[in-house]
């Protein structure tokens, strides 16, 4: 494959800064084509942005002679279905975060495409990103010791629409497979086993301490890498202050990082302490997008696949108490 030429189905919120722009930029890449069932958005996005084609059909944006390759930028509930179409076509698939609403789900997207022989790639762009490289060359350089322990704390008030009743589809278990934790631990842990290894075991609890929707607000967990690395994380969406700290600790020392808030690397270690400002691209998923145009061309591998991403999923599932099988876990 020369040039890939990609169709969106979906373009909403995350397609205006974060993906759509990098689609257009990485080289040998361009976005042709975006789907919305609301055509009239759809025609919108394209406008605004120069996209030659707008559908309000995904099979008909699947099935253009025009478009070889496709991201699916829609809630979770349908990234299934649409690899399903995407494989059967033959054309690779990139599809958002988190890959699927169950680890089950996710190897049903991973065998589909084995099946059709497609690349399925995952939206977990933190491992490309230069700020997590970052944390990685650290742990990988031995300036901390032999890593011991991983702590996690997200903590967030609870959102005003929320309170309000005028709800979005992440806290709705039937389209993102559970609440905000399935949109922002997904990343969380999928970073995490990136920079220590699979997780062999999760646990935990969850409330709902607001009630203010259906879905969990709080979830407390304990996991445990195959190297002996333990961890565990609080996630609290209707806390009274805004957290966002992870630390992994070692024998020499510690480094301590944020997901989602732009702030410092920090490392703590027998030399000192060190601080990194390293920030996001304006176009967060163009470095994992550029690895995604390499691999597809034949010039790379793209660290986020539909086997690694499922890996994070079945984390989520155990978290959650949703008891998936074991027997995918390396799939």
């Amino acid at each position: 494959m020369r040039d890939i030429r990609w169709g969106s189905i979906g373009c909403g919120d995350v397609m205006e800064v974060k993906s759509g722009p990098a689609l257009q930029n990485v080289p040998h890449s361009e976005l042709v084509g975006v789907m919305r069932r609301n055509g009239q958005l759809a025609k919108d996005f394209a406008r605004r942005h120069g996209v030659e084609k707008w559908y309000d059909d995904a099979k008909n944006l699947i099935h253009s002679p025009d478009i070889n390759a496709i991201y699916i930028a829609t809630p979770p509930d349908t990234h299934l279905e649409y690899t399903r179409l995407a494989a059967i076509a033959g054309k690779p698939v990139y599809v958002e975060k988190p890959m699927a609403n169950s680890y089950a789900q996710c190897l049903e997207m991973i065998q589909i495409c084995q099946k059709h022989n497609v690349p399925l790639f995952v939206a977990y762009y933190r491992r490309a990103l230069p700020r997590f490289l970052k944390v990685k060359e650290i742990i990988e350089s031995g300036q901390l010791g032999a890593i011991k322990e991983v702590q996690v704390q997200l903590l967030h008030r609870a959102k005003d629409s929320d309170i309000s009743g005028n709800r979005n589809w992440r806290v709705n278990p039937a389209v993102a497979g559970c609440g905000y934790f399935c949109d922002l631990a997904s990343h969380i842990f999928d970073l995490l086993q990136y920079l220590l290894g699979n997780i062999k075991n999760a646990s935990g609890k969850t409330d709902n301490t607001g009630k203010h929707y259906k879905a969990e607000d709080f979830l407390e967990a304990k996991f445990q890498f195959e190297s002996g690395i333990t961890g565990s994380g609080i996630w609290n969406f209707n806390h009274d202050e805004e957290l966002d700290n992870t630390k992994i600790i070692g024998t020499l020392g510690e480094v301590e990082y944020t997901h989602f808030a732009e702030a410092d690397v920090t490392v703590r270690s027998t030399s000192g302490e060190k601080h990194f400002d390293i920030p996001n691209p304006l176009h967060i998923q163009q470095p994992l997008i550029q690895h995604i145009v390499n691999e597809l061309r034949g010039v790379g591998k793209c660290p986020s696949t539909g086997i690694t991403a499922a890996r994070t999923n079945w984390v989520m599932d155990s978290v959650l108490g949703r008891n998936p099988s074991t027997s995918g876990v390396t799939a």
